[in-house]
């Protein structure tokens, strides 16, 4: 995974999504002519894996004085525990009080995807996690959810902006749409290894319209050596993806020689689905998770101001000064 440099989009340097009353504190504070430093934390309600302080970072840079600020934070894809401080910044209120909103929703959202992924990375026992994610999310977030999710252990996503951003190669099977509109799963194989350059596997999705095995074997015998693997995405009114299934492929492929063809499956999979899987040593090349990282609930971070001008203060409630945890290090 690459350190991107994140877009950082004009609405949000203006402060337009940032929340009405830190407009109005940052007016009446310009008025009174009143800006001190101040050292704001952010830190989480529970538990789970760091995303998004790459775009923090990007964001502070471009607005943060260069003289006197400090950025500390937690190493993107870490893990953490409740309540532990993951992101410490120092610097003129008027500065980056604007942000707060921003931050606190990078951080939320990022690491909500990357939890999710994390959670079915574990599940799977070693094979890989494909976050197909972009099906459940807005298109104008889908980059920096797959990003999350390749932060939280994802080895690839499918969406091309999230691949660019995260530094890897898109993943992706034949879409189960060709097969119904060219008629048969023979004609839609045959078609895409006509036509898709040498470097994209040929991975066929069987059981779109006939029975999973009898495609398999026949898109097997087809393609020979060029066959990389087939699909498994049975629908839920069908019985689902089944563990047995699997199996049953299995020994079939082999039977017919087929050994070097993996199996993939992807649907409506969530971590107890997966470790369903793993616990029946189903052989399963790849698992593409889709619902259960694009729809992750994002985890709720809280900022608060610990220090004013070099004097510990906190609201009711929150233990005065800055919070100590060794495990961060400066980032600006």
């Amino acid at each position: 995974m690459t350190n991107r440099d994140p877009e950082i989009s004009r609405a949000l340097v203006l402060g337009h999504t940032a929340d009405i009353e830190l407009h109005r504190a940052r007016e009446i504070l310009r008025n009174e002519s009143i800006n001190p430093e101040v050292v704001m934390e952010f830190a989480p309600e529970k538990a789970g894996v760091l995303a998004g302080v790459n775009d923090v970072k990007t964001l502070l840079n471009r607005n943060l004085p260069e003289t006197g600020r400090e950025v500390w934070a937690l190493d993107e894809g870490s893990s953490f525990d409740a309540d532990e401080v993951v992101l410490r910044v120092r610097g003129p209120y008027a500065s980056f009080g604007l942000y707060e909103t921003a931050i606190n929703g990078m951080l939320s959202s990022c690491a909500g995807w990357a939890t999710a992924a994390r959670e079915c990375v574990d599940a799977a026992d070693g094979a890989p996690i494909i976050s197909l994610g972009a099906h459940h999310v807005h298109p104008s977030v889908v980059g920096v959810m797959d990003y999350s999710a390749v932060t939280g252990g994802a080895s690839s996503c499918s969406s091309v902006l999230g691949a660019r951003l995260s530094g890897v190669t898109a993943s992706g099977t034949m879409a189960a749409v060709l097969v119904l509109v060219m008629g048969d799963t023979r004609s839609a194989v045959e078609a895409f290894d006509r036509h898709m350059p040498p470097e994209v596997q040929r991975v066929a999705v069987v059981g779109t319209i006939g029975d999973e095995a009898i495609e398999a074997i026949e898109v097997a015998r087809m393609l020979r050596d060029r066959l990389r693997g087939v699909r498994l995405e049975t629908a839920a009114s069908r019985g689902g993806v089944r563990p047995d299934l699997v199996h049953e492929l299995r020994a079939r492929l082999d039977q017919g020689g087929h050994n070097h063809v993996d199996i993939f499956i992807s649907g409506d999979l969530d971590p107890e689905q997966i470790r369903i899987f793993t616990e029946s040593r189903a052989p399963v090349a790849a698992f593409g998770v889709g619902y259960h990282i694009g729809a992750a609930r994002p985890i709720k971070f809280q900022a608060e101001i610990k220090e004013l001008e070099g004097r510990p203060v906190a609201r009711r409630g929150f233990i005065p000064g800055i919070t100590l945890n060794p495990r961060l290090t400066r980032v600006l």
